[in-house]
């Protein structure tokens, strides 16, 4: 008997034996691994009957003016004051207390003033330090600054939660997984939802990009960017034994059990959502090859954006954007790297360096390609950095670091229906609270959500005999950023 005879003759016996129990044969293909259940696909008559793609495309409240995010997380916290909020006030202070009371729970050395020189920049005179000028000469009247934010705690853990999905403690679906609920993808073959991460996991792991309640098809698939040279970004999206036309051969018939199988059990969205992420699992052997192989881009393009562990993954991050993923993250990794507790000014500047490249370069190559228009940019950590000096527990000197500061900080947003060459809201004079315009995390939140063209007091999902939404019961859009 030939191998395809074989395998013909066993495909029968199996679905002879095992379609009067097909939640069991679920359960035994499941025990086979991801791999197997991976390359189901998509029959014919199930997809002419009824569309039932969770991540089909999906019109929002009203017309967004932004269409995919792209999410830059320095996470670990970077410092405004280093960086878009300039503070000369700390000088006249240096090493000494501010005239003012600050709540720190750490002791401190006194006013820091900013190591770096900040000048202005493009038609708006746009404010930025030496840290990002490279940004700031291509870029200061794309960016909206905003200076004025605040988050509810100085822990990383709890204020990472926050940023990504608006809890604090109890972890909740994440804003990519709200987001690619709300309007699915422009590309079946790819996950709506990527992840980017140069190594390792932050803070919190899997709860920064999860689904939690909403079905598991809407969670951020996590891939890890800094690989070796000449290696995949993701693993065995290739089978070294069996042809694709093999696999798809013997995945019709998994096909046909998952469909009939659903056909009794249409009330189980974990049901669905597992059979959609396994076709998405097969469907990406092609078209994720290709979208995370930067080696097909020309090499000015690769040189523009940085042989850099970042600069590779914007670049990844923009071929994943332009083949229809609808939220993108890409962190700076590993671990917190923005948390600089100890010199600051060594830390943050080789921070800058790895990051200004590629984010100068995906901002220039977006707007190159006519994609920045209606592509969100956001930038910008968990929380920010106090203007005092750290002083390390038990030794005396000052650490040249800044301590967590959650009262006031600074993100920037590019594209996407904000408008360019702004800066909204302040902080006091020391850059400690934000003072005027005040923008709450959850208020970030509704704006963005507004920008991809949803309400977010109506974007609401039931679970546990109540609606739950991404902003719970708070949030305001900050209607002076929109264009």
């Amino acid at each position: 008997m030939n191998t395809v005879t074989m395998n013909t003759a066993i495909s029968k016996n199996m679905l002879s034996h095992f379609l009067t129990d097909r939640r069991g044969l679920l359960s035994h293909l499941a025990g086979a691994g991801f791999g197997l259940l991976g390359l189901s696909t998509v029959s014919e008559t199930r997809a002419a009957t009824v569309d039932t793609h969770p991540l089909a495309p999906r019109s929002p409240h009203f017309t967004p003016r932004a269409k995919r995010v792209l999410h830059i997380f320095a996470n670990g916290g970077p410092s405004a004051m280093d960086t878009f909020d300039p503070k000369p006030a700390l000088a006249k202070y240096a090493g000494r207390p501010l005239p003012t009371h600050y709540n720190t729970d750490n002791p401190t050395a006194g006013a820091m003033p900013s190591p770096f020189a900040f000048k202005h920049y493009g038609e708006s005179g746009l404010a930025c330090s030496e840290l990002f000028a490279d940004l700031a000469a291509a870029h200061a009247d794309d960016l909206c600054v905003i200076r004025s934010l605040y988050t509810d705690t100085p822990i990383h853990e709890a204020s990472l939660r926050m940023m990504n999905t608006g809890s604090l403690v109890v972890p909740r679906p994440s804003l990519g997984s709200w987001v690619t609920w709300g309007l699915g993808t422009e590309n079946r073959n790819l996950p709506g939802y990527v992840s980017l991460v140069p190594s390792g996991l932050p803070f919190i792991g899997e709860d920064n990009w999860k689904s939690s309640f909403l079905p598991n098809v809407f969670q951020g698939t996590y891939v890890a960017t800094n690989r070796e040279a000449g290696k995949p970004l993701i693993d065995n999206l290739t089978n070294p034994r069996l042809t694709r036309e093999t696999q798809t051969r013997q995945m019709s018939l998994v096909e046909k059990m998952n469909a009939r199988h659903f056909e009794r059990n249409a009330d189980y969205p974990e049901l669905m959502s597992s059979i959609h992420n396994y076709q998405t699992a097969f469907r990406m052997q092609v078209e994720a090859t290709d979208a995370f192989d930067i080696s097909k881009e020309p090499e000015s393009v690769r040189a523009m954006y940085g042989d850099t562990p970042n600069g590779r993954q914007l670049l990844v991050a923009r071929r994943l954007l332009e083949r229809g993923v609808r939220f993108v993250q890409a962190w700076h990794g590993p671990g917190q790297p923005w948390d600089s507790h100890n010199d600051l000014e060594k830390s943050h500047r080789r921070l800058a360096k790895e990051s200004s490249q590629g984010i100068t370069a995906l901002l220039t190559d977006l707007k190159s390609r006519g994609l920045l228009e209606d592509t969100l940019v956001i930038w910008g950590g968990e929380f920010g950095r106090t203007p005092l000096a750290q002083i390390e527990p038990g030794k005396a000197g000052n650490t040249g670091g800044r301590d967590h500061n959650p009262f006031g900080f600074t993100m920037w947003m590019a594209g996407g229906g904000v408008k360019g060459g702004m800066t909204y809201g302040a902080t006091d004079d020391f850059g400690f609270k934000a003072v005027e315009n005040r923008v709450h995390v959850h208020d970030l939140h509704a704006t963005i959500l507004h920008l991809l063209g949803f309400d977010h007091e109506h974007m609401t999902y039931q679970h546990a005999g109540r609606d739950f939404r991404l902003t719970d019961v708070h949030g305001h859009v900050i209607r002076d950023v929109l264009a």
